[in-house]
């Protein structure tokens, strides 16, 4: 029997589609040995001799090791990975002195499976120490630089070294890793595509962790295309407990095509899909840049042009989101870090032990940076007995609710629970119909800038407060909170827009339900056809970030409370940031 092809399948409905679909994973999975990618292919290899100059960013920070001449990749798809994915031919050092010239004996199963497909990686990329930070400032091996001519300016985190390795590189795409917004961020600040799938969606053996439940690993590349073209879900590693099965993925997808969603093929967009997409009133912050309010104000209106519906979403539990992100990650780094003590794992201080010292305190004082000290500090003292109950098990409560919050306000339901616990409707009255019960349109997307400013200066943000530098993740850290796919899509400013001297990019962010990464990249690719060179027109609207001017959204909307012929006014929130005085310092 003959196999239809991806075009020919696309137009046969949204179920006959993910039904191929699943067959092809279901026949991928099963020929896939689970066996150790032990080095490059026999294969003679062409060297690489395009990659050196300042053009090609090895002036900028980017990389910590690179790979030797005779392991060049097979396909000459050149890429590069983050230096906490284990490739045991480069040492894995997570940007940490304790870990410096660390050999692993191992593959991460990611690095395996690259490894098969295009070959040895030719860098590894600059980070900040273990994944913590936003700017790739907090590396024992320096700061990250961004992109030339804006070398001052932060290329963003904790993936900023593997954003630079593509926007300036010669680098088809590069790995790196999302915990909270690394992968989105550098992309927003670099001007490139970055995407975080769902969480268990890829395999993290051979990561080293920050947080469990919150890593991702992630892919940034020039295009969606790039991100699609990756292969970067294929394949299921018994060895990582949290990576989705193919019994799951294959019940996720019938979930899918038993929705009620608009079918979308990232290689077929020449069809009117008209979208439903969801603008989150608590993202329209004070803090927000006008530039960046401007670009997705732009985004939305064509968007809106092309036959999209746009309605306003409400995500209540986001302004307590940044919050609980920063107490969970903290609490669960403290854990995971333990182990380096220079005794099992890491190097150890030079300087010798006290008798009356802790056997590895030197060590760890003296090899840990400044902000993995002081993120371990507050891991630990909010799993303390005295501040679990008020710090640790909230966290833990707002992250059930912020994940409630995008179960409300989208079209497909989450999988991993039943449609029947989609919703909390315990407080509302028996009389009251469904309809009004959940709400507002439910959307197939949310869309909202990635990042609240523009790219800042590396002197700026040596000089910002931790509290300060934490709020660059205010519009990313939802969504890992929730484990939901986001792709961040960049949107260049003309000049007469832009005259900050930053880099001229802003980030759109797409948001989908879990499960819905392919869609999710679909979505990205219409935005990012839709945008294309396009710059900014002065003539737009654009509100002034200190003031308290709505946000206006002009299009139609099918729930009463909304005015179909009416622009929708959304008002300027203030973020919540609701520290103790002890995670301030």
């Amino acid at each position: 029997m003959r196999v239809p092809t991806k075009r020919q399948a696309a137009h046969r409905g949204a179920y006959q589609i993910l039904a191929y679909t699943c067959k092809r994973q279901a026949r991928y999975y099963s020929s896939v040995p689970n066996v150790v990618f032990e080095g490059p292919s026999p294969e003679k290899h062409e060297p690489l001799n395009d990659y050196s100059g300042p053009e090609n960013g090895d002036t900028l920070n980017a990389y910590i090791s690179a790979g030797k001449e005779e392991l060049y990749p097979i396909h000459r798809t050149y890429y590069a990975v983050k230096n906490n994915i284990i490739f045991k031919i480069d040492p894995t050092t997570c940007g940490s002195a304790i870990l410096q010239d660390y050999m692993s004996p191992f593959y991460a199963t990611i690095a395996t499976r690259f490894g098969r497909i295009y070959g040895l990686p030719l860098r590894t990329t600059n980070m900040d120490e273990f994944g913590m930070g936003s700017h790739s400032t907090n590396s024992h091996f320096g700061a990250v630089q961004n992109v030339p001519p804006y070398e001052k300016y932060s290329a963003g985190g904790s993936s900023g070294g593997s954003a630079v390795a593509v926007a300036a590189g010669p680098f088809k795409m590069a790995l790196g890793t999302d915990t909270g917004g690394s992968v989105r961020l550098p992309a927003a600040y670099t001007g490139i595509v970055g995407f975080k799938p769902s969480y268990g969606f890829v395999s993290r053996f051979g990561v080293i962790p920050y947080a469990n439940s919150l890593d991702t690993v992630g892919v940034l590349a020039r295009t969606v295309a790039g991100v699609a073209e990756s292969r970067l879900f294929h394949g299921y590693d018994a060895k990582d407990p949290t990576h989705a099965t193919v019994e799951a993925r294959t019940r996720m997808n019938a979930n899918l095509a038993n929705s009620d969603v608009c079918p979308l093929d990232i290689h077929d967009l020449g069809g009117r899909q008209h979208l439903k997409i969801g603008i989150p009133l608590e993202y329209n912050i004070a803090e927000m840049d006008s530039v960046v309010r401007q670009a997705w104000q732009e985004t939305l209106e064509k968007l809106q042009s092309e036959g999209h519906t746009i309605v306003p979403v409400s995500l209540p539990n986001t302004k307590h989101a940044l919050s609980a992100y920063y107490i969970l990650a903290a609490a669960e780094a403290a854990s995971n870090l333990s182990k380096y003590d220079g005794v099992r794992y890491g190097n150890r201080s030079s300087a010798s032990d006290g008798a009356g010292d802790v056997l590895y305190s030197k060590t760890r004082g003296e090899l840990f940076g400044e902000e993995t000290k002081r993120r371990i500090l507050l891991g630990s003292y909010t799993l303390s007995s005295s501040a679990i109950d008020n710090y640790f098990i909230k966290a833990q409560k707002i992250r059930r609710l912020v994940q409630r919050d995008f179960d409300r306000v989208f079209i497909l339901n989450n999988p991993l629970r039943p449609s029947d616990e989609q919703f909390d409707l315990t407080d509302m009255d028996e009389n009251v119909e469904m309809a009004d019960k959940l709400g507002p349109s439910r959307v197939d997307f949310i869309i909202c800038p990635t990042a609240p400013t523009l790219s800042p200066k590396l002197e700026e943000v040596v000089s910002q407060s931790p509290v300060e530098s934490y709020m660059n993740d205010v519009f990313t850290v939802p969504a890992s909170l929730a484990g939901l796919p986001a792709i961040s899509v960049p949107f260049r400013l003309s000049s007469e827009d832009h005259e900050t001297g930053a880099p001229p990019y802003v980030g759109i962010q797409v948001i989908g339900q879990y499960s819905d990464d392919w869609r999710v990249l679909a979505a990205g690719r219409v935005i990012e056809k839709l945008l294309g060179c396009t710059k900014h027109s002065q003539a737009l609207r654009c509100c002034n970030a200190n003031s308290q001017a709505p946000f206006y959204v002009t299009g139609p909307s099918s729930h009463h409370d909304y005015p179909p012929t009416e622009d929708f006014a959304i008002p300027v929130q203030k973020v919540q940031c609701d520290f103790d005085a002890k995670m301030r310092t």
